[in-house]
């Protein structure tokens, strides 16, 4: 189904439709952080303690594609492979295929499909490329910011949007000697950013050592008090309420493109092109035309 998803086949949108309305039972977490922080290892260690607390779990992990070519390495699959042979977990790779946010495309459908499918937990992985991960918070219940010790700048991180979104903050590799300074420096940052807590939730900063599983325990606790909060405050209705608007701006913005790229456009298209590239017409306008013509 979700292979039918990422490749448009005719009359998925119908299908989606109807597993759609068999989901919502479903806790979404996101896992995301700069390259290099362990993000693959500290899923793959998450999954097998919410296995031992009898989760079934979706794992959707979004891996960068070429701009060029489309290509994508796909290597979560690989890092993971000792999850393979798992019944109670399913790992699905998606290529970003150009998508903004760190998110693929069609990742919300996945997350959808997962969901009906019968999965507790559909965890979502996304690309690390630092400023283009913020998409995570709207499409998750609880949203798990990774980060190595001295990796980065504090401000890096602040103009990344990335102490804004986090619902938890965790420090793998957390055995290096850096390992103190960066916890220190996230929690003085939060505080001075005035975003150490939200919605009543105190975010958290753990430290973890994902490739022998220490404070991963810790991490799956926190994770479930998160949710537990968001239910207990009904907090939950307002970040579904923004799931619900990511997925329908995704939507328009995705059935916009495919209209503009219809090939019974293309020869508008591509004069329209040229109208801008002369500066006959102003950009703005001749994309306001564009998706008349296409409705």
């Amino acid at each position: 189904m979700i292979t039918r998803v990422e490749s448009g086949t005719s009359n998925v949108a119908e299908q989606v439709a109807e597993l759609y309305k068999a989901g919502g039972h479903a806790r979404i977490l996101g896992i995301t952080g700069a390259p290099g922080a362990g993000k693959s290892t500290l899923v793959s260690s998450l999954v097998r303690e919410l296995r031992e607390r009898d989760n079934t779990v979706g794992i959707i992990a979004i891996d960068p594609s070429s701009p060029f070519s489309g290509g994508s390495i796909l290597g979560d699959r690989i890092r993971m492979s000792e999850l393979y042979h798992d019944p109670g977990v399913f790992i699905r790779s998606m290529a970003t295929r150009g998508a903004l946010g760190g998110l693929a495309r069609a990742t919300i459908d996945a997350v959808a499909v997962s969901d009906a499918a019968g999965k507790d937990i559909v965890l979502v992985e996304t690309v690390g490329v630092g400023q283009d991960e913020v998409d995570i918070v709207r499409a998750c219940h609880t949203t798990v910011v990774t980060s190595a010790p001295g990796m980065g700048d504090d401000v890096q991180a602040v103009k990344a949007g990335i102490l804004e979104i986090a619902d938890v903050h965790v420090v793998n590799k957390a055995d290096r000697p850096e390992a103190n300074k960066t916890i220190r420096e996230l929690k003085m940052m939060l505080t001075d950013s005035g975003h150490a807590s939200t919605g009543g939730w105190k975010i958290p900063v753990l430290a973890t050592v994902a490739e022998h599983g220490q404070g991963v325990d810790e991490l799956a606790d926190v994770m479930e008090r998160h949710y537990d909060h968001l239910i207990s405050s009904s907090e939950i209705e307002r970040r579904e309420r923004t799931m619900a608007a990511h997925r329908l701006k995704t939507i328009i913005q995705g059935v916009a493109l495919d209209r503009i790229e219809d090939p019974s456009i293309g020869p508008d298209f591509d004069a329209a092109v040229e109208d801008v590239r002369l500066r006959k017409r102003a950009p703005f306008t001749v994309a306001l035309d564009l998706l008349e013509s296409s409705v």
